[in-house]
């Protein structure tokens, strides 16, 4: 990975799918195949990831400033508030999905990968997001939320693991069935990427060093050049796609989304048939 043009491209496709309910994951393992690309590496991987990471970390500081403040007060005795539960949420859906990663690795790696797999998977969980949109009660705001509905959407999240079902997308599912409001079911899902997205950043960079037994241990020199550029352009895009996602979620039905995604995969289904 050494052309300032495919990185741009590849960086700018992680930067908008990142936090729209479309995959990120199933757009990047397509995007090799669709136009001809060689891999683009791990060190790669790893430094779209951080971009996306710092996204919604500079988004959300004033919140990342509460959460922390209220995790260490309640490990202190103080009675709970939301944002004591919301850090104790985050750490208990980070280490479930971390766990399913682990196990799941090899499956996900392998088998789901293929272009029918990430056709059918987004294609499933798209129309999924549309019967949770469309029969949600979409009343209830992130003040609201219960340990019920925590443990659920971070069971869906699991799901995210199979490309083309999108982390977003599954998170702002389960939590429109819960009856969060489209603005509150977005915001928990992009508070809830912070770790995870860091977990997997984590577990995908210990290929960089010492092999990691996967056959992507031994990169040579990565071109760091490029490796930031993808990664400024990554975050530069990422923060202006929450921002206008957060927008659009306040006024609109995700509809698009779901059309998007279904259209996607017929083409997809048709083209590698």
């Amino acid at each position: 990975m050494s052309d300032y043009l495919h990185a741009g491209w590849l960086a700018l496709l992680q930067g908008v799918t990142e936090f729209l309910p479309v995959s990120s994951a199933g757009h990047l393992a397509l995007a090799p195949r669709l136009f001809g690309w060689p891999d683009q590496g791990l060190a790669f991987d790893v430094a779209v990831h951080v971009g996306t990471l710092l996204a919604v970390v500079v988004y959300f500081r004033a919140d990342v400033g509460r959460l922390a403040v209220a995790w260490f007060a309640s490990i202190t005795g103080r009675p709970a508030t939301l944002h004591s539960k919301l850090a104790w949420a985050l750490l208990f859906a980070t280490l479930l999905i971390s766990i399913a990663g682990a196990l799941l690795e090899s499956l996900v790696a392998g088998q789901l990968r293929s272009v029918t797999a990430v056709a059918l998977a987004t294609m499933g969980f798209g129309v999924l997001l549309g019967l949770a949109d469309w029969r949600g009660a979409k009343n209830r705001a992130l003040e609201s939320i219960t340990w019920r509905d925590i443990t659920v959407i971070a069971c869906a999240q699991v799901l995210a693991l199979i490309p083309g079902a999108s982390r977003a997308g599954v998170t702002i599912s389960a939590g429109l069935a819960m009856g969060l409001t489209r603005e509150a079911a977005a915001r928990f899902s992009f508070l809830l990427a912070m770790p995870v997205i860091a977990a997997a950043g984590v577990w995908q960079a210990r290929g960089l060093f010492g092999g990691g037994g996967d056959g992507h241990g031994d990169l040579g020199a990565p071109a760091w050049g490029v490796l930031g550029f993808a990664t400024v352009l990554s975050a530069a895009v990422a923060l202006l796609c929450i921002h206008c996602f957060l927008g659009f979620a306040r006024r609109h039905s995700l509809l698009p989304f779901v059309i998007y995604r279904v259209a996607l995969g017929v083409i997809l289904l048709l083209a590698f048939r």
